[in-house]
């Protein structure tokens, strides 16, 4: 069984040394500035490691995420240009529900935001585990598609849905 170091826990490396060079660019390399930079980046990475614990992310998952998404943006926008400049594939907007199957925290946001990332698709509203999501064309398999970026999403973190 391996034993999690505390230290670690409250102050993640990689959050450390980001807001170290955040302060070492701020104030521009100065060696003075460290008086008041080592106890401001200390806290600093206390408190994001206390309010947005570390999430951990597949390496196949993060693949298997950005070739997913770079192949529907590149889909959307193809998408998207169509209906602008032809007229004969009109818009048909509407709104969705869909019922989320990640929990709450960092997994769920990021999921939401990538929702608005996708051309053709915007985040409107959530309430308890129903996102509402504005479409442009209400006549395609929304759902489905959202479920195939919600099962990316998991993956990324790590995650099994139910």
């Amino acid at each position: 069984m391996q034993s999690r170091n505390p230290l670690r826990a409250a102050l993640p490396l990689p959050r450390l040394l980001a807001f170290a060079l955040v302060w070492w660019l701020i104030s521009e390399g100065a060696a003075a500035s460290w008086s008041i930079g080592v106890p401001a980046v200390l806290l600093a990475s206390w408190l994001s490691a206390r309010l947005l614990p570390p999430q951990r992310l597949t390496p196949s998952g993060l693949l298997r995420f950005l070739g997913f998404f770079l192949l529907h943006s590149l889909l959307g926008a193809v998408d998207v240009a169509q209906r602008a400049f032809r007229p004969a594939r009109p818009l048909n907007p509407g709104m969705i529900d869909y019922s989320l199957q990640l929990g709450p925290g960092l997994p769920r946001v990021f999921m939401l935001n990538v929702v608005s990332l996708l051309p053709g698709t915007l985040s409107a509203d959530l309430e308890a585990d129903c996102l509402r999501v504005h479409v442009l064309d209400a006549d395609q398999d929304n759902p489905a598609q959202l479920a195939q970026l919600e099962a990316r999403v998991a993956g990324l973190f790590g995650l099994t849905l139910p």
